[in-house]
């Protein structure tokens, strides 16, 4: 028996999601399937007909695309961000959330830019950002970031994923042609690891500058605006506290799904989630301080602009959100957080910060619009059918993708799992040396 015939029979339960699949499978992958294809119908709808098939318009030029890109583009932040900070830690007891998180990475990264084709009505044209550069625009450099992360979270990913790449291929002889290819010919030789560890040591340390990067410069081609409550110099923290905020629920969420539907028990753990909870309960202090400080910040320093924007939210026609968003980030995951950790608990928490947290980009875009600095009379924003269904499809498209990526490849590394193991195993076997 070979080396990876051995490990494939001792993680066998890793590798079995990839060898079952039952009717809630297919149900589930058709449902997600139809989403997808009724938002390309939307889209093709309002590629034919124009922007007009929206509910955007003067003044709100900005409306739930650019919710949507901002979101997804937060999701992305948690996963290879928190995956190379718990590495660089040497924070262990994150091993089995690494896969998962980087995958939503690449997913999420994926999903966010595709807001700004629907965006830009001739979605065709995007590449004139590069093109016709302007190297003054908050723009260009937003392109720049996001295209950077997303091939960088790709890479890291991927090297992540070889000595697992090999073991699948080994193990399973008839998707040699789709392994072989990407396993880089992995015979697991002293050589390789070597060389593997310090890809991986680089990739740890340039995702991190690079992920926070990105959601600085969106938080920037905000600032750089003339709309009321955009001008401010915590925007930056505050969007990349939110980013995190709502990825590392984000990832809690997929883990724990995939910890019941393929009973992956044995690998994530209570004290596992109970760590991603102490993790997730220091963002939400972290974003209750960022936004009431925000929020603070016009109340006693803003014109009238600003104020009327900041009145719409707290009393105004966006006040029913506004006060949902607090309940969803805030006011139920705290408890939770705090007292018990239990794993339905921070469901039920992260499930209300990832709704809260789309609210809240809802909440930051749309009431600077409807109430315009601009020369514009107040306005009023309803998103069509087509936004709504291009929002779902997206969606959708994200957990697809997730649950077509978990029937290839392992979502929880197998070989670091291993070495974890061998140590644990190393540790136990010494004798225990008394002090003096």
């Amino acid at each position: 028996m070979t080396d990876n015939e051995a490990i494939a029979k001792k993680y066998h339960r890793i590798i079995a999601p990839m060898t079952q699949a039952g009717w809630p499978f297919w149900l589930v992958t058709t449902l997600l399937s139809a989403i997808v294809l009724w938002s390309v119908f939307a889209f093709s709808w309002q590629y034919y007909w124009g922007l007009g098939e929206t509910g955007m318009g003067h003044p709100v030029s900005w409306a739930l695309y650019l919710v949507n890109f901002v979101f997804f583009i937060g999701i992305s932040h948690a996963g290879a961000l928190v995956s190379a900070v718990l590495r660089i830690t040497h924070a262990r007891w994150g091993t089995p959330f690494g896969r998962a998180a980087e995958a939503v990475t690449v997913f999420a990264l994926a999903a966010g830019p595709t807001n700004i084709l629907f965006d830009l009505g001739r979605g065709i044209r995007f590449y004139w950002v590069a093109i016709h550069a302007q190297f003054k625009s908050p723009l260009l450099w937003d392109f720049t970031c996001i295209m950077t992360y997303f091939t960088v979270s790709i890479i890291f990913l991927y090297v992540l994923m070889v000595p697992d790449i090999a073991l699948l291929r080994d193990r399973f002889p008839g998707r040699r042609w789709l392994y072989n290819p990407f396993s880089l010919d992995w015979t697991g030789t002293e050589k390789q690891w070597l060389i593997l560890g310090k890809i991986i040591g680089f990739l740890c340390i340039a995702v991190i500058p690079i992920a926070v990067s990105v959601h600085t410069v969106v938080s920037w081609v905000f600032g750089m605006q003339t709309q009321p409550m955009w001008h401010s110099t915590i925007f930056a923290p505050y969007f990349v506290t939110g980013a995190i905020y709502s990825g590392i629920a984000t990832i809690i969420i997929v883990t724990v799904v995939l910890r019941k539907v393929y009973h992956l028990e044995d690998y994530l753990k209570p004290y596992h989630f109970n760590n991603m909870g102490l993790l997730l309960l220091t963002f939400t202090l972290l974003w209750a301080y960022f936004t009431f400080a925000e929020h603070l910040t016009v109340g006693y320093g803003g014109g009238s602009e600003e104020l009327a924007v900041l009145w719409s939210k707290l009393t105004g026609k966006f006040a029913p959100l506004f006060w949902l968003m607090v309940t969803l980030c805030f006011v139920i995951p705290f408890p939770l957080l705090v007292f018990k950790r239990s794993i339905p608990g921070l469901l039920v928490s992260s499930i209300s910060i990832v709704i809260g947290m789309w609210l809240e980009r809802f909440l930051i875009i749309i009431p600077s619009f409807v109430e315009p600095r601009l020369p514009y009379p107040r306005g009023a924003y309803t998103p069509s059918w087509v936004e709504w269904s291009m929002t779902a499809g997206l969606s959708a498209g994200f957990i697809l993708a997730f649950v077509l990526f978990s029937k290839f490849f392992p979502v929880i590394s197998i070989w670091e799992t291993e070495k974890e193991d061998r140590e644990k195993n190393k540790s136990k076997s010494q004798p225990f040396d008394s002090p003096g």
